[in-house]
């Protein structure tokens, strides 16, 4: 399994059916080996990654009877240490690696960006990257100065270690800090959820996970689609990446495999995220 890098993705290719049916008798053949092995792979770290790291999984041990996947959250950095110490055979990362992490094998299962939300009542829906930062910053504090309805914002942030918030951090923040009066939470559910319920709340999660309780905000008039992200023009985009303490063998390797054949990917674009085909 190799590496990924930037760029433009192709369409799916004519042949995508016989190929898929093709990789599915194959991989039946191999799980069918293993049906009695009671084998199990740990896959732990982002909460981005989290939900469609599950999903994955879920397909994949119906494909492989006696597979357990063991699929943990944490954040990204927790996952990629646990790879480091050997306590997980993939690391989920929603952020780049950094420093020392750099030596760990990589792969991009797919593309996401993150999303600026509101609640759905609120009349914003678009917003500059400058004001956003100064936002989240703490240098604007009420709605009054976008010119809505007087309020004090209320600023919902991610952890310290959360792949998102560092993507967030180097996205948006130009080495700002971010406000210490935001409310932290440890998970995109939880800030989807308090943003859910507070007109006056404004926070950032996945855009694979924007559901009907919230509203994405456009960044400088582009919203947060499939389509602009792949055509690379929303700025807060992100890649999604699994990580291995070197290039992955046996099991981790199999399943590595199948994230990114054509059956991975389309249940991933289907789960709102974006292929790497």
């Amino acid at each position: 399994m190799k590496s990924f890098t930037n760029s433009r993705f192709p369409p799916l290719p004519r042949l995508f059916s016989f190929v898929l049916l093709m990789l599915l008798i194959l991989s039946l053949s191999a799980c069918g080996q293993r049906e009695r092995g009671g084998q199990t792979i740990t896959i732990a770290g982002s909460t981005s990654v989290q939900p469609f790291a599950e999903k994955l999984a879920e397909v994949y041990m119906k494909q492989c009877p006696g597979l357990l996947i063991n699929v943990q959250g944490g954040g990204s950095s927790a996952g990629i240490m646990a790879v480091q110490q050997g306590a997980a055979q993939i690391g989920a990362s929603s952020r780049e690696l950094h420093g020392e992490e750099k030596k760990l094998h990589e792969a991009v299962i797919a593309w996401d960006g993150i999303a600026v939300i509101v609640h759905p009542s609120c009349p914003l829906d678009n917003i500059s990257l400058a004001t956003l930062r100064q936002i989240f910053a703490g240098g604007i504090k009420d709605w009054s100065a976008l010119g809505l309805k007087p309020h004090g914002m209320h600023v919902i942030t991610r952890e310290e270690g959360s792949g998102t918030r560092t993507a967030f951090e180097e996205l948006v923040m130009d080495k700002m800090e971010i406000t210490p009066s935001a409310l932290v939470q440890d998970s995109n559910g939880a800030v989807r959820e308090i943003v859910a319920h507070d007109p006056h709340a404004i926070g950032y999660i996945s855009c694979g996970l924007v559901d009907q309780q919230v509203k994405a905000l456009a960044i400088d008039g582009v919203l947060p689609t499939g389509a602009n992200i792949k055509k690379n023009l929303y700025k807060l985009t992100r890649r999604f990446l699994f990580v291995t303490a070197r290039e992955p063998t046996g099991l981790a390797q199999e399943f590595c495999s199948f994230v990114l054949s054509p059956q991975g990917q389309v249940l991933l674009e289907k789960e709102g995220l974006i292929g790497v085909h």
